[in-house]
């Protein structure tokens, strides 16, 4: 009876303390802690895409131009609710502009010359960065098991790799040592499939970081051969035994995601716990694919049954914080955007390309203060204004009240080449100190306009040449010195 009473006790005092110890791998569910910097970052990017499908519906138009009252219309097929989009473009003048029609008068709008000249740099970048396109593209199909995706998910996904609208012309078509374009006889659908795998291209970006890491830095090679770049959230809590489960999880192997693995057993838990991390790795290079960092959890999703990723990508993201970020803001929460933390720096890419830096000038003009689009507009009214001004002014004063004058004496004509030296040096001293003012990327005046700050507002001043010609006429002149 001791004994079994020994023994039960004994019992519990095993149970307990296991109940007590805690595990020292990552939990499968975490709560996922917010990062302000890349949610303010979509803030952004949610105006952008509003502003990108009003600039595409603005440029199909035939005079790129199209009336307010019809606006309100076409907006409602972009997902615009009713008398939205009227607010909508008033809150961002330095992209769009509206303005009464000379003729029909009524209010249109169109797109500013800053939108237009943004536009043109980006389609010039990205015809530019084709050629790193293709290698992207190429390294993406080498991570698909087959070798092959959907066309129709490349081309979903063609923003965030970089390719233009016609990419299967100009990049599939044009290069056929690299790609092959085929339709599947089972599904109906196109696909594009790799030519040849190339093991040049077989290197992972976070191989070529550890590599840059262990000679500039001397860590030890055996912690850093498997390990990634670990940045968790402000207020992220991290305890001994979570501590203890990263660093067991980053000593652990894996198979590379350019590695075929459907010859191997896959059946055992540590094949299994190597089969994870290839996921974290599969997802991290596809992130380094993309043009800027980011991409969104529903396009990731997309190349899932190909590249062996768990089905739970949510979950399963939220496990590695100090690797990825997964904001939800952007569209009222059913958007998940995730961003590779390691590339970025408050809010900014560490490493830009000229394809980003050129949408980030979008990004620019929507942050601008719509005071300074008011001075843009009043000096462009200004400008539309000052040929006939100018040039009614000239013709009244300088050619008929200077005939005949300048044969007649000469001092008048030095008085008049000083008066006109004097006022072209006036305005191009005037136009020297505003150099902060055409840094901001407002009309370039070539005239004689002279800008001053007075109350810290800018203020255009117009110079008119009837202030420099005398009021008496010349032929009254002349005839009192010659009675004289």
């Amino acid at each position: 009876m001791n004994r079994i009473k020994s023994g039960s006790f004994l019992l519990r005092i095993l149970t307990s303390t296991r109940a007590m110890s805690q595990s020292t791998s990552i939990p499968k569910k975490l709560l996922r802690v917010r990062d302000h910097g890349f949610d303010n970052y979509m803030e952004v990017e949610k105006k952008l895409r509003k502003i990108l499908k009003l600039q595409d519906l603005l440029l199909f138009q035939p005079q790129q131009t199209v009336p307010i009252s019809r606006l309100d219309t076409l907006a409602r097929r972009l997902d615009f609710k009713q008398y939205e989009v009227g607010s909508f473009i008033l809150k961002f003048p330095h992209v769009f502009e509206v303005y009464d029609h000379p003729v029909r008068r009524i209010l249109y709008c169109r797109l500013t010359r800053k939108a237009h000249f943004q536009i043109e740099q980006e389609n010039l970048a990205l015809i530019d960065q084709i050629p790193d396109a293709v290698t992207r593209l190429r390294k993406l199909l080498m991570m698909s098991n087959t070798g092959r995706l959907r066309l129709e998910h490349i081309r979903i996904a063609r923003r965030e790799l970089g390719l233009p609208d016609d990419f299967e012309y100009s990049v599939i078509l044009k290069n056929p040592q690299f790609f092959r374009l085929f339709d599947a006889k089972e599904t109906r659908n196109k696909y594009i499939e790799i030519a040849e795998r190339e093991p040049a291209l077989a290197t992972c970006a976070i191989e070529k970081l550890r590599e840059k890491e262990y000679r500039e830095k001397g860590i030890d090679a055996e912690d850093i051969r498997f390990s990634f770049i670990v940045n968790f959230p402000p207020g992220f809590k991290i305890d001994k035994y979570y501590r203890i489960a990263v660093w067991k999880w980053q000593r652990l192997p894996y198979w590379s995601p350019y590695e075929d693995v459907s010859g191997y057993d896959l059946r055992s838990l540590e094949a299994q716990k190597r089969m994870e991390k290839r996921a974290v790795a599969t997802i991290h290079e596809l992130l380094s694919l993309t043009v800027e960092k980011k991409i969104s959890l529903e396009r990731i999703a997309h190349f899932r049954q190909a590249m062996n990723l768990p089905k739970k990508l949510k979950d399963f993201l939220l496990q590695h914080q100090g690797i990825f970020y997964i904001s939800t803001r952007g569209n009222f929460g059913k958007l998940h955007t995730v961003f590779l933390r390691e590339a970025y720096k408050k809010g900014e890419l560490i490493e830009p390309n000229d394809l980003y830096l050129a949408r980030r000038k979008l990004a620019e003009l929507v942050l601008l203060s719509p005071r300074k689009a008011t001075v843009d507009r009043e000096l462009v009214n200004y400008r539309r204004d000052r040929e006939d001004e100018i040039a009614s002014i000239q013709s009244d004063y300088v050619e008929n009240g200077f005939e005949g004058f300048v044969d007649e004496d000469d001092n008048g004509q030095d008085r008049e080449r000083g008066c006109d030296s004097d006022l072209n040096l006036d305005a191009e001293s005037d136009l020297k100190s505003l150099d902060w003012f055409h840094e901001g990327r407002l009309p370039e005046w070539e005239d004689g306009s002279t800008f001053c700050a007075v109350n810290g507002h800018v203020r255009c001043i117009r110079l008119v040449v009837a202030d420099f010609v005398p009021s008496t006429p010349h032929e009254a002149i002349n005839v009192q010195n010659n009675g004289d």
